[in-house]
């Protein structure tokens, strides 16, 4: 929305508070009597409450970390005696953004000022498949230490896997699939709010249908969702990757983690995946899926790596044995991915060079290097294998929301810009969505997807996650070269009631939770 077009906004919905007045004086009366003296005052704002109805002029009075009005104050402004006040005149008041696939350990990195800089106020761990052995543990930690922004975790499947003792095993027996339930019931009554998988990685990758549908049916005991790092992402295997994850869908709520087509080109490769999702919908399969807005994906180098390469296999028995076949395998999978041009090493002595220049710096084949000096555990790596159009199509969609994959220290600039990316690239210079469409994607969207009752919307008795800022002045300032660097614009941020970021500038105070998913028990 550009400054114009707010300030009209502005000027509609003040006029329209001017002849609401008697019902807002009214619940302002009320007020004075609940709430005489809140800690925080948000004025004179447009407020895109992350419903995707149209914004409206409010200010918002927030008290003991909860929003206690949204409406026109009037002349009472004047006279509520807050500790805190925030004037928001030309500027957006929002939800916080929800991240519904992060990367970090709040444990190490509590702050997480990377997340909350670019406006996501809540973040979700636990991805690919990789949680915390014990979740009920951690969470109490994760309550001792305080976040800086909320936390939601889901459970691991990889991490049961290594725990229920099936490991790298594609044939479990009944015991330890029944061990594999048991402590995936365990982590879900702990408050995951459902399942991530993994299974292009080990030990996801050995999963068969039957134990499959045998977690997704656990997951759903729990009204729990399953998000996925689906089996294989490239061009012609994604349809089948996608039909087997529906087959989790016929029981269980499902969401397709970060959502691409390696090789793909063209929007209307997009729309057709994207109609493989409607067409589930159609049949009963309840399953939506999130992006990041860049080209690049950023994982393990074992993604180059031929699975006979990695556990349970030796690797240093296949470096010896197998030397010229795992040579070229890796020239025929990286010409594949783009070229070495396009791994970019995120990790180790060789970060911040791609896959050519690290062979031109050692004087050796790329492959050489990679076998010999890395190997499929030794280095992250940042892979430019997608097409612009194409994602735009998930980017705008209905059914995809938006996450970062991200984390504090991964050598890619998702983990700093990705909703400062989407308000500057797709609602600013080129807009693709409109302001609210785009909010709601980021807040009520995925708020409801999670389960997130009080949160994800401006509402009363909401949790006051809440962002003021002018979208003008976002800016995404990370960059491939230069990852770690904050985004700008989102100046005042508020998580739970208070005040973390004000002007610009983080105020030292850490006020997130850890999040547990509750459950009836009807």
């Amino acid at each position: 929305m550009r400054r114009k077009e707010l300030n009209l906004l502005i000027g509609i919905t003040m006029l329209f508070s001017l002849f609401s007045c008697h019902s807002r004086n009214t619940t302002v009366s009320h007020l004075f009597e609940e709430t005489p003296n809140p800690d925080l005052l948000i004025l004179n704002g447009t407020v895109v409450d992350g419903s995707g109805a149209e914004g409206f002029y409010a200010d918002l009075v927030i008290h003991e970390g909860k929003i206690k009005y949204v409406g026109n104050l009037g002349s009472a402004k004047m006279n509520l005696n807050a500790k805190e006040k925030i004037d928001a005149t030309g500027k957006l008041v929002t939800p916080g953004f929800i991240d519904t696939h992060a990367h970090g350990n709040p444990l190490t990195t509590p702050e997480f000022h990377n997340f909350l800089a670019m406006g996501a106020t809540t973040i979700t761990l636990g991805q690919d498949g990789s949680s915390p052995e014990n979740p009920a543990e951690w969470m109490q930690k994760v309550d001792q230490l305080v976040p800086g922004p909320n936390v939601v975790l889901f459970a691991g499947h990889g991490s049961l896997r290594m725990q229920s003792g099936i490991e790298y095993d594609s044939f479990p027996d009944e015991q330890q699939l029944e061990e594999l339930e048991k402590l995936l019931t365990e982590a879900l009554e702990a408050g995951c709010f459902g399942l991530s998988t993994g299974l292009e990685y080990n030990p996801g990758y050995f999963a068969g249908k039957e134990e499959l549908v045998r977690i997704a049916k656990v997951t759903n005991n729990y009204n729990g969702l399953i998000m996925s790092h689906i089996r294989n992402e490239d061009d012609e295997a994604i349809a089948q990757s996608l039909n087997e994850f529906f087959l989790q869908g016929a029981y269980c709520p499902i969401q397709v983690s970060h959502i691409k087509v390696v090789y793909g080109q063209g929007a209307s490769r997009g729309q057709e995946v994207l109609d493989l999702l409607r067409q589930s919908r159609k049949e009963g399969i309840d399953v939506t899926a999130d992006v990041y807005p860049y080209l690049a994906s950023y994982t393990g180098i074992g993604i180059l790596f031929p699975e006979w390469a990695k556990p349970p296999f030796n690797y240093e028995q296949v470096k010896q044995e197998k030397y010229e076949q795992l040579a070229a395998y890796l020239r025929e999978r990286v010409a594949k991915r783009n070229g070495p041009e396009a791994t970019l090493i995120g990790t180790g002595k060789y970060q911040g060079m791609n896959l050519a220049e690290l062979a031109a710096k050692a004087n050796k084949p790329f492959e050489e290097v990679l076998i010999r000096e890395i190997g499929p555990d030794g280095a992250r790596g940042a892979y430019f294998i997608m097409n612009q159009e194409l994602q735009d199509q998930f980017i705008t969609d209905s059914l995809v929301m938006i996450c970062s994959d991200g984390s504090p220290a991964g050598h890619h600039p998702r983990g700093y810009g990705t909703f400062a990316k989407i308000i500057e690239d797709y609602v600013v210079k080129n807009p693709a969505m409109t302001t609210e469409f785009a909010i709601f994607k980021m807040t009520g969207f995925p708020a409801r997807r999670l389960g997130l009752e009080d949160r994800g919307l401006i509402r009363k008795d909401y949790a006051a996650d809440l962002l003021v800022f002018d979208p003008d002045e976002v800016k995404d300032l990370a960059t491939y070269e230069k990852p770690h660097q904050m985004a700008a614009g989102f100046n005042d941020i508020v998580v739970n009631g208070k005040l973390v970021r004000k002007d610009g500038k983080f105020v030292g105070t850490r006020n997130g939770k850890m999040l547990r998913k509750k459950y009836s028990d009807d």
